[in-house]
């Protein structure tokens, strides 16, 4: 439509009808690593002691909202860490917010199971370990029921808040 004499077309043609289409896209996040488990066991913590990541750290239930990455450099070599918000019981189903966290899990490499002892403490002292395998138990039947891929990642188990506990670490764990 352009030459030199004309600088700009001074007429319009006809379009043609477009195709229309819906489209949904979905992002999910990339990480090397997932830290999951259950609100207010450490996982922000942990990714802001790890990374230069800055989460919002309070001392309630779903105070992380949307997954925080941070990246992880050892020596000359670096990951990204995922800080996936708490997962609950009926999160594969839709329960809260879990089914928008589980996408992410998907593309973890490797997962962080945490676990907060402070839901095992008894109260004559001591540590009810069926609490904790209940909890792993749970978590892990979560992700299996959002998606077999899950149930098959690599995942490394992490009891966290040690600290409460007096008691000598072998028997913690025995």
């Amino acid at each position: 439509f352009k030459s030199s004499v004309r600088q700009r077309p001074d007429f319009a043609e006809l379009g043609e009808p477009g195709d229309e289409r819906i489209i949904t896209l979905e992002l999910k996040l990339v990480a090397d690593v997932g830290i999951i488990g259950y609100p207010s066991v450490g996982k922000s913590t942990l990714i802001s002691v790890i990374s230069a990541a800055k989460p919002k750290i309070a001392d309630y239930h779903f105070t992380t909202i949307v997954p925080n990455l941070g990246v992880v450099s050892v020596d000359d070599r670096s990951y990204i860490v995922c800080d996936v918000p708490g997962l609950i019981e009926g999160a594969s189903e839709g329960k809260g917010l879990g089914d928008r966290f589980l996408r992410h899990i998907e593309r973890c490499g490797i997962l962080l199971h945490m676990l907060g002892l402070e839901h095992a403490l008894k109260e004559e002292g001591g540590i009810d370990t069926e609490i904790l395998v209940q909890d792993y138990k749970a978590i892990r039947g979560e992700l299996e029921a959002y998606s077999p891929t899950l149930s098959e990642k690599h995942e490394l188990v992490i009891i966290n808040k040690m600290d409460l506990v007096d008691s000598n670490v072998e028997e913690v764990v025995s």
